[in-house]
């Protein structure tokens, strides 16, 4: 098993749930009961909205494959805490309230949340840390490999730099926030690829990960380094990215550095198309959503067997060790492969892609 050292985050959750009707509301969450059938209540608490992913893409997959798995029987209770920390811990208290079957918990600050997991343990509800690793006595933690997110990230800045790549290369780091122990981990990932080859010229970390605070700090950047001596852009997701991409056209760079990115956003790949972008970390959602919602329904049911095949691998909390956990892998995603990535994996069509705009790009891309 793989043991990995990991930080914590947080969710949400909707304002209102309906009673799930569990047999027993004292099981323990280490042993659901095993006659619970399909008529089971999912909690999903998601984090914020200014990533569209959560929304377009995790809510709905995880959706479809509780009720796939339960004869369309199962229910998500959902609820979105807009990275509103004191918002997402009532969500949560709701939940408990409902006495729903399992939470899928994405948290928005990961120690602040560590009460409310309590108390969902406490009142026998099993917690599965979602996207990103939140404090307490949870059950299990499904995620991507994060510090490997970063480092492919900073592995593909140096690909795109060339083999003329130097230590005099000024990169600005454009990371993401400071209250969400993933950003840590991308961050350390693509620092571990950079270090000694580049020099980091300015560094930024976002708070709430908001494109605005982005194209800010990225104007700070180009006043003080000058907009022709930033050789690429390292920022931690899509999001961010188009911030820094706006910041450059507006102080009039044309030919614009790599620029990174995370998350695949549909705005982003067409970037990527039109040669704004370099690259994005594909972290394919409907596989991580699909294996979080078999998680839920198996801890739910009680099917430990079935649970423990899909946690094989292990993390450290600040709080905990030895969590279960899955971690799903990642790949870049650049102009060359976007046929193999999100077309195929079915997030986007190239009717999505190509808007009218983009037509020759599409075509030289090979997507038309």
């Amino acid at each position: 098993m793989r043991r990995i050292a990991m930080s914590v985050a947080t969710t949400t959750l909707s304002a209102s749930l309906v009673s799930c009707g569990a047999l027993n509301t004292a099981r323990s969450s280490g042993d659901a009961s095993p006659t619970k059938g399909d008529d089971i209540t999912v909690g999903l608490l998601l984090p914020e909205k200014s990533n569209p992913q959560y929304e377009q893409f995790h809510y709905p997959v995880i959706k479809a494959k509780v009720a796939s798995l339960t004869h369309g029987q199962g229910r998500v209770e959902y609820a979105n805490a807009d990275a509103d920390a004191g918002e997402q811990s009532r969500q949560l208290q709701q939940m408990i309230n409902a006495q729903v079957d399992v939470i899928l918990l994405d948290p928005v600050d990961t120690h602040a949340i560590a009460s409310g997991v309590r108390k969902a343990k406490k009142a026998g509800i099993a917690v599965i840390a979602y996207d990103r690793l939140a404090e307490g006595p949870l059950d299990a933690y499904i995620t991507f490999d994060n510090e490997l997110v970063g480092e492919i990230q900073g592995r593909s800045l140096l690909e795109a730099l060339g083999d003329d790549a130097s230590i005099s290369d000024k990169i600005v780091m454009m990371n993401g926030s400071p209250t969400d122990p993933n950003a840590e981990q991308f961050k350390a990932g693509a620092l571990l690829a950079l270090d000694g080859e580049v020099t980091i010229a300015k560094s930024f970390d976002t708070v709430d990960w908001k494109p605005q605070t982005a194209e800010k700090n990225m104007t700070e950047a180009i006043n003080e380094i000058g907009k022709n001596d930033i050789k690429a852009v390292y920022a931690a997701n899509d999001g961010l990215a188009g911030g820094v991409i706006e910041a450059l056209k507006a102080a009039g760079v044309t030919d614009l550095p790599p620029v990174t990115g995370q998350d695949a956003e549909l705005s982003a790949v067409r970037r990527i198309v039109a040669g704004e972008q370099y690259m994005s970390a594909y972290k394919p959602y409907p596989q991580e959503a699909e294996h979080a919602a078999e998680m839920a329904v198996a801890k739910a049911q009680g099917k430990n067997i079935r649970f423990d095949a899909l946690t094989r691998d292990k993390v450290d909390s600040p709080t905990h060790k030895g969590v279960p956990a899955h971690l799903v892998p990642v790949v870049a995603l650049t102009k060359d492969n976007i046929k193999d990535t999100v077309i195929r994996d079915g997030m986007y069509t190239p009717s999505d892609i190509c808007v009218p705009q983009l037509a020759a790009d599409c075509t030289a891309a090979g997507l038309k």
